[in-house]
């Protein structure tokens, strides 16, 4: 399997992961779909498989450092390495409600997933990655997560007002920012991925194209970036 591209995609049983899956197993790359539900990773890991792709399911919940830990584990037991890791799993628990009407109790549960988890999935499998040839993280964020764009009242990001979920998104930014300067002087390159808005005007499959291209890159392409799909978001 040393010669076979190895990709792990967190929250990838439905939507925006699932197609990040799709797209790069059809490239002929190994996908391991990362599912808290072991039955609900399975079904999506036969319906790659039935379109001739090599997927597998993986049960990681990024929320726990147990199931995380295992995980890891297991890659490196049946698979010696990782080329990629896609840190897709977020959640948004704020139904609408103003920044002042939110629960800290949410705040607190989206950032455990979208942030605290992205860093604990990185951290158990950085050590696996850095046995690739040429290593890419990408991190799921949100161009709502943008602080330019936030701050532009003539922005589409700027209609929403979200505390928690685009405060972690632009959190999680920031924690790509800093693996990618810790890792500069390796093969490996992080970067964000903005799927845009998904199931407005675009669908899942348009969302995760953005990701694909990054977790694809040539080893001259940049690190410690925010890209859409036509290039560069402003942080």
């Amino acid at each position: 399997m040393n010669n076979q591209k190895i990709a792990l995609i967190t929250g990838a049983n439905r939507g925006i992961g699932l197609e990040i899956a799709k797209q790069l197993g059809k490239q002929g790359i190994t996908v391991l779909i990362g599912a808290r539900d072991k039955s609900r990773g399975e079904a999506a890991a036969e319906l790659l498989v039935k379109e001739g792709i090599a997927a597998h399911e993986i049960t990681i919940d990024v929320t726990d450092e147990t199931s995380v830990t295992q995980a890891a584990e297991k890659i490196a037991k049946e698979y010696g390495k990782l080329d990629i890791l896609v840190n897709n799993a977020g959640i948004s628990r704020e139904q609408g409600l103003k920044p002042s009407e939110t629960p800290l109790a949410a705040v607190r549960e989206t950032y455990e997933t979208n942030v605290f988890g992205a860093i604990s999935v990185t951290n158990a499998m950085l050590p696996l990655i850095h046995k690739s040839e040429a290593g890419r993280i990408v991190n799921i964020s949100s161009s709502m997560g943008s602080l330019n764009l936030a701050a532009d009242p003539t922005s589409p990001s700027a209609r929403l007002n979200l505390l928690a979920y685009d405060s972690s998104k632009a959190a999680l930014n920031s924690v790509t920012l800093e693996y990618a300067k810790e890792l500069r002087e390796t093969p490996i390159k992080v970067n964000a991925a903005d799927p845009g808005y998904v199931y407005g005007d675009r669908t899942a499959a348009d969302g995760a194209k953005a990701a694909t291209r990054l977790a694809t890159l040539p080893s001259d392409g940049p690190s410690g970036t925010f890209q859409g799909e036509d290039g560069v978001v402003a942080w």
